[in-house]
């Protein structure tokens, strides 16, 4: 379908710096409005330039606080900066319980720093889908740092945070046993892991802790993962985790990994797109009653499933 002139007026205005329509455009992304890969094939040459952080760990490790620290630091070098921040949901109204998160409003109105907030609504892979697509947003806004906040550890988080350059993993002293966090595939993930709350009892322990498994860790990769102490409340620690981030980009770009991993990203979206192009294409060549059918028979034995899938299949193709 084609966008309408409204919406080709919000991605022009979006385009030339307007907070509005960008509001307006991730409204849509979230509303899976059906002109929603019109808008991505505009803006799609105006991406691929923004750097993705992720930041995941367990509910109360302080991640929100070291995201407002971040902010604070990146709009001192004048860059511009997008969060994501992913929330738990209402059960109620779905949306984000959180909002835009209260530690970041200090930076609400200012020009140079867009903060949206997601929620989860249960949802495994349609929460992944709206951020990545926001991120697309955000980069071709002009957006140069873009910080993607998990509100917790799982399946979902892990999947979002593929979308990252750098993925930060963020414990405290009293996460439990540090070995039960880390079989929930944190190892394979980070590029930096971080104790905050550092001022606790038990944090030097747990960093030690760290250290150890990182140092028996499987992973084929000439990165060192660092191990950091902060206390983001006390704002400690923060120049180190931000010297971190930087260091593991020159690594990243002077390796090619960083190209290794967007490639991969675009191979993956390249994929997803098809599969929902041919999931729109039955729909509309398909009454529900003729896929009901070719369903029916299937239940009932009179025809595999894969040889109903091909008969589908070939009514569109």
């Amino acid at each position: 379908m084609s966008l309408t002139k409204r919406e080709n007026e919000l991605i022009d205005k979006m385009l030339s710096g307007d907070r509005i329509a960008l509001a307006r455009l991730i409204t849509l992304v979230e509303s899976r409005y059906n002109s929603v890969p019109e808008i991505l094939k505009r803006i799609n040459p105006k991406t691929g330039k923004a750097y993705i952080i992720g930041i995941t760990g367990p509910p109360g490790a302080g991640k929100s606080t070291l995201v407002n620290e971040q902010i604070q630091s990146y709009k001192k070098d004048g860059k511009k900066v997008g969060v994501i921040a992913v929330d738990p949901s209402s059960p109620f109204t779905g949306g984000a319980v959180l909002g835009d998160r209260i530690r970041m409003q200090d930076h609400a109105l200012d020009e140079n720093v867009f903060i949206r907030s997601l929620g989860s609504r249960g949802s495994h892979g349609g929460l992944s889908r709206a951020t990545k697509e926001i991120i697309k947003l955000y980069d071709a806004f002009g957006i140069e740092i873009i910080i993607i906040e998990t509100v917790g550890v799982g399946q979902t988080e892990l999947d979002i945070i593929k979308l990252a350059d750098t993925v930060i993993v963020v414990l405290v002293p009293e996460s439990g046993d540090v070995v039960q966090t880390l079989k929930a595939g944190l190892m394979e993930i980070a590029d930096i892991f971080i104790v905050n709350k550092a001022d606790r009892e038990g944090a030097d322990t747990l960093s030690k802790e760290i250290q150890g498994m990182v140092s028996l860790s499987p992973r084929d990769s000439q990165w060192d993962i660092p191990v950091l102490l902060t206390s983001a409340y006390e704002k400690r620690g923060i120049k180190g985790m931000l010297k971190e981030i930087n260091r593991h980009r020159s690594f990243q770009i002077k390796t090619n990994l960083l190209n290794k991993k967007r490639e991969k990203r675009i191979e993956e979206e390249f994929s997803q797109i098809i599969l929902e192009v041919l999931e729109h294409k039955i729909h509309e060549k398909l009454d529900d009653l003729e896929v009901g059918r070719v369903l029916n028979m299937v239940k009932e034995g009179k025809l595999d499933p894969y040889e109903a899938a091909e008969q589908v299949l070939s009514r569109i193709l």
